[in-house]
């Protein structure tokens, strides 16, 4: 286990979140420039952040603005960011006491209520043979609680298979929730949970909109522990849950912080059996949610402002808080996935990236991310529509089902992404490079000028998953320029995490899908 960060080290991070130019438009200028480019309300920003926006165009790191006394500033800009997370209990053995913890949970019930407790674990078909839930199983029989087991969660969910797990929930009436699995399990099991508490909802009263209606989660849900077998989606720890809706070509999810499991349970022991190429795809999605979440706009230039902070998304821009865990994540990530690649039964390299998945999990389910996971959605969903003879199925995954998986879907636009996001914040950007480099190449940092960061931090993307074995471009895994306008179309509706793009064109769609087809025709080879 790491030790414990230090006054100085938490000082330094906060130093080097500094940013130069305005990440929401990738120009410099000064603050009260920034209305006139399309981009809503000025910045208003005040004090030192004020004076060196107007001395030089540079902004400091997302912080509170000032405002006249009486009310926040004005404009239509957010200038407010909440933090939101699971408790999380980290060791290896950890696991055996989820039925002490179900327990405890259900003691604080009335007396009449507790006999008509019901606890739904669910896992997918081949985590319920593993040693994992043997585990789980015998600390709930220890304690005496009554369970019922649904395996029958789907790798990457489908509405089909959201829908059958929250029959089951509904109809068995469960009252505490188990999740055991990767994130498709605990994405799963928020789901039932949600939809079990809202019995008369139907599946797109929660989806985000403009795809489902995105109405607000006003109830408090029934308790949930999540226990992750796969180091990568941070889940155990988010509101957020995705699926993917075949008919519409592309994913979605339901992000709020309601959904948010009451605990995690981050057990090494629990990924020993994961097969290599599962833990990098894994992996992957962790080192873009630390990149993602570090260069996504600020939440005080997020819009539009809630009227009411239940209306405040979960996905609110970069801030303070965030940017310590996420870039904590990315440099661990680094250094450790590709050991895993080298030797998956690594304990150290292992442990080192659960840690570093909740740590994500923190920074981006606070922050958000942004357009490589945007364009991950439609990658992944349209691969499953495509003739059988065009459809990628990648190592370690069931040979019937064709899949790209989620982290790796995530990776294959990311050189060209960061090419394009680095003239929002050089020094960003910048920062992220040095992380990639290392300590014994920092030496090459001082010659790279700013203009050029982003082509220097897409070429160390590029080496760094090539260590990691990832296809090498979206032609690879069975695309081609025919696919481009598919693949753009999907991506639009990402509106949740596409307004968290820094440079893209929102407010011009004809220039935005000429922005994201460029994007795409540059990923399809290395």
């Amino acid at each position: 286990m790491p030790s414990p960060a230090s006054r100085a080290t938490i000082n330094r991070l906060l130093s080097l979140t500094a940013n130069a130019g305005c990440r929401g438009c990738g120009r410099t200028h000064a603050a009260h420039d920034h209305h006139a480019h399309g981009h809503g309300a000025p910045h208003h920003l005040g004090g030192a952040q004020g004076a060196l926006a107007g001395a030089g165009g540079h902004r400091g790191m997302a912080t509170p603005v000032e405002s006249a006394v009486g009310g926040p500033p004005p404009g239509n800009t957010d200038y407010a960011f909440e933090m939101a997370a699971s408790t999380l209990r980290f060791g290896a053995h950890a696991t055996r006491e989820v039925g002490m913890d179900l327990s405890n949970m259900i003691r604080q019930l009335p007396a009449a209520d507790r006999s008509q407790t019901k606890i739904g674990i669910f896992t997918d078909p081949n985590v319920v043979k593993l040693p994992v839930m043997e585990v789980v199983e015998e600390s709930l029989m220890r304690e005496g609680l009554n369970w019922v087991v649904w395996d029958k969660c789907a790798v990457e969910p489908t509405d089909k298979s959201w829908q059958e797990a929250i029959d089951f929930s509904r109809t068995s009436h469960i009252t505490h929730f188990l999740a055991v699995g990767g994130g498709s399990s605990m994405d799963t099991a928020k789901a039932a949970n949600l939809f079990t508490n809202y019995p008369e909802a139907d599946l797109f009263e929660f989806i985000n909109a403009p795809i489902g209606k995105g109405t607000p989660i006003e109830k408090k849900l029934s308790p949930l522990i999540a226990i992750p077998t796969t180091a990568g989606t941070g889940s155990e720890t988010t509101g957020t849950a995705i699926l993917d809706i075949p008919s519409r070509q592309f994913k979605t999810g339901i992000a709020s912080r309601a959904l948010k499991p009451t605990l995690g349970i981050v057990d090494v022991n629990n990924t020993a059996t994961c097969p290599k190429e599962v833990s990098i795809a894994a992996g992957l999605d962790v080192l873009f949610h630390s990149l993602e979440s570090w260069t996504a706009v600020p939440y005080n230039q997020r819009t539009p402002r809630p009227a009411n902070p239940i209306n405040r998304p979960a996905y609110q821009g970069s801030n303070p808080i965030s940017d310590i865990f996420s870039r904590w994540a990315l440099t661990t990530t680094i250094k450790y996935l590709p050991r895993i690649a080298r030797d998956p039964f690594d304990f150290e390299a292992r442990e080192q990236m659960l840690l570093a998945a909740s740590s994500a999990g923190i920074g981006f389910g606070n922050a958000g991310v942004h357009m490589c996971h945007a364009f991950s959605y439609p990658i992944s969903s349209l691969n499953k529509g495509r003739p059988k003879a065009s459809q990628y199925h990648h190592p370690s995954y069931s040979p019937t089902i064709p899949l790209i998986p989620h982290g790796v879907a995530v990776s294959l636009t990311a050189p060209a992404v960061f090419a394009f996001t680095a003239p929002s914040s050089p020094s960003r950007h910048r920062d992220a490079l040095s992380i990639f480099l290392g300590p014994a190449r920092a030496h090459e940092l001082g010659a790279i000028r700013d203009e050029d960061i982003g082509r220097a931090l897409s070429e160390e993307i590029r080496k760094f998953l090539d260590k990691v074995e990832v296809p090498r471009g979206l032609s690879k895994v069975g695309y081609g320029t025919e696919d481009i306008p598919k693949l753009v179309e999907g991506c639009l509706p990402q509106r949740r995490v596409l307004d968290l793009a820094p440079v893209l064109a929102k407010d011009n769609l004809a220039e935005e899908k000429e922005q994201l087809a460029k994007i795409v025709e540059g990923s399809l080879v290395w």
